[in-house]
């Protein structure tokens, strides 16, 4: 079975809400609401990865520094294993726009389990209510 690594963000505001963006139509599990992020590149560390999907998804501009390791989920679909890791991020420059996504929201932790997400980002849930 292909391992899958994808890299993801739990962008924190101020207020400690977390956000979280819609899968656009046309896309495997479009609906869905996910932590934004992506495929790690051959080559590509999960920071550097984390960095440009940010830009490029959000646009926005992270520092490295400005992500921390949190908590990863591992979850089998039925033609490949994803492995996510999920880092905090407080500080970026720029207002997140959905650029990629249909939609976006600035959810509390608690309140995540209320927005449908595909069954790898489930996991994550309990991580960010924990920290936040």
């Amino acid at each position: 079975m292909r391992l899958l690594l994808v890299v993801a963000a739990a962008l924190v505001d101020p207020d400690g809400r977390v956000l979280i963006a819609q899968r656009p139509e046309g896309k495997q599990l479009a609906g869905l609401w996910e932590f934004p992020g992506g495929k790690v590149e051959p080559g590509e560390r999960p920071e550097e990865t984390l960095i440009r999907e940010l830009n490029e998804e959000l646009s926005i501009s992270v520092k490295e520094a400005c992500l921390a390791p949190l908590s990863f989920a591992s979850h089998r679909y039925e033609d490949f294993h994803l492995l996510m890791p999920l880092y905090v991020c407080r500080r970026w420059e720029g207002t997140p726009r959905a650029v990629e996504h249909q939609a976006l929201s600035w959810v509390v932790p608690v309140r995540l389990r209320d927005f449908p997400m595909p069954p790898a980002d489930e996991p994550l849930i309990p991580a960010l209510i924990d920290l936040l």
